[in-house]
């Protein structure tokens, strides 16, 4: 296994390399700067926007535009919150919230961008559902039918391999075997039944269950973060300037923590903040092509909160905690165990701390399974047309339950995994971004002459 996982890394090191890093950092600095700093001077509109509904007669597609970000929001705000900005902070040190911050801030503007796209070039399947996403827009804006193709291949790939399935399972069976004892293998077959439940109903039974999950629970994991930030809140200052000074200088070895380069903090906190908000992995436009609207415009705005409230707010609130309590440090403990004895250490309440993680991590992880069946779903539709989708379904539930048979692979080579598909996927997604950047900026200059 240890081979295997160094195998796995040295993978990942080279698809999240140099090459990468600047693409979705360089993709979102070129367009805050080509949009007016977008994510900054529109998010007031935009979270209007996100608890009004569009009235227009014309506005066509599945679900609300509310949501269609609560179906987006459930496959964002997941393990990568709780799990993956504990494994950032692991491996790279505190700097790494920061690089996380950075990434956000010109990801909001990607993702503004690539919802927009979505809307435009969506299109009715055989089904009369609405279809949409990097696929589409790569085809029928850029003209570029084998790269949309390549794209939808590694949708699916993140679906079954990355995002969508094992990352789930396991941090939803570690963490609730650990706070309440439940048998692994009954965690994984009960958690098989729920989503073979819910994602045969389609978009619709996805959303409505989302629409009911996501703020319930970001809101009961922000609370329980709160508390615990405003128990230490004497300790606050020197957190945030450890954050940013980590950020510019290697850390140094101590307790748990190996050490890190600043190359180090720069690489975990961009791989792993793209994993949580999925700013130009080009998941959340496929969900945004299924909102009911007119305007490509209004839905990127809409679905640019979604970077938003996942990173500058969930997973800055877990960072913080497991920076301000120094459990990031400590020896024995990783993913959901580091964030859970962090809760459990900040609270000082016995073991209610360490219920809200594995509560918040149990509906974070769930609702991002629904969510990634959605997105594997449209890439499979876009491949193979509507007769592949029944066939697709059936693996994916599949795939949920054979985790049983793969429970103690370790942690590492799950998320490393995770991590190589998710950046071969955000490749082609980019590209198209690019190339249809006067497309975003021209619509965008066109809706706000108008207003």
């Amino acid at each position: 296994m240890e081979n295997l996982v160094g195998i796995l890394k040295q993978v990942s090191d080279l698809v999240w390399g140099p090459p990468l890093l600047i693409l979705l950092v360089g993709t979102g600095l070129y367009l805050t700067i080509a949009l007016g700093g977008i994510q900054v001077m529109k998010l007031p509109l935009a979270l209007k926007y996100l608890f009004s509904k569009d009235t227009s007669s014309d506005a066509e597609g599945d679900v609300s535009s509310f949501a269609s970000l609560c179906t987006a929001l459930a496959a964002t705000i997941g393990t990568g919150n709780i799990v993956g900005v504990a494994t950032a902070i692991k491996a790279g040190g505190p700097g790494a919230l920061f690089w996380m911050w950075v990434a956000a801030f010109f990801g909001m503007a990607t993702k503004y961008s690539e919802a927009l796209l979505a809307v435009k070039y969506r299109v009715k399947d055989d089904n009369g559902q609405m279809s949409g996403g990097p696929m589409y827009y790569i085809e029928k804006g850029l003209g570029v039918k084998w790269l949309a193709k390549i794209f939808a291949l590694f949708g699916i790939g993140v679906a079954f391999f990355g995002i969508g399935t094992f990352a789930q399972v396991n941090a939803i069976s570690s963490a609730v075997n650990l706070a309440f004892n439940v048998p692994v293998t009954v965690t994984i077959l009960v958690l098989t039944a729920l989503v073979a439940l819910v994602t045969f109903g389609g978009i619709r039974s996805i959303s409505r269950v989302a629409e009911a999950l996501v703020p319930f629970m970001a809101v009961f994991y922000i609370i329980g973060a709160l508390i615990i930030l405003i128990l230490n809140i004497s300790q606050l200052d020197d957190t945030i300037i450890l954050v940013v000074k980590s950020a510019f200088t290697p850390t140094a070895a101590f307790g748990g923590f190996l050490g890190s380069t600043i190359a180090t903090a720069i690489r975990n906190g961009v791989a792993r903040g793209v994993f949580s908000n999925e700013s130009g992995l080009g998941s959340a436009p496929i969900a945004a092509a299924a909102a009911k609207t007119n305007s490509c415009v209004r839905q990127g705005l809409i679905s640019m909160t979604g970077t938003f409230f996942d990173t500058i707010i969930v997973c800055t609130m877990t960072g913080l905690v497991l920076i301000l309590t120094g459990v990031w440090s400590a020896e024995g403990f990783e993913g959901a165990a580091m964030t859970n004895q962090a809760f459990f250490q900040g609270m000082n309440m016995g073991s209610i701390g360490s219920y809200i993680v594995t509560i918040g991590l149990t509906f974070f992880a769930f609702t991002t399974i629904l969510g990634w069946n959605y997105y594997g779903e449209r890439c499979t539709e876009y491949l193979f047309g509507t007769k592949g989708i029944k066939g697709y379904k059936i693996i994916f539930i599949l795939l949920i339950a054979s985790s049983i048979l793969i429970q103690n692979m370790e942690l590492d080579a799950i998320w490393v995994t995770a991590d190589i598909v998710n950046g071969l996927m955000a490749v082609p997604n980019l590209i198209g971004i690019i190339g249809l950047r006067k497309v975003i900026i021209s619509e965008t200059r066109e809706y706000f002459a108008a207003l």
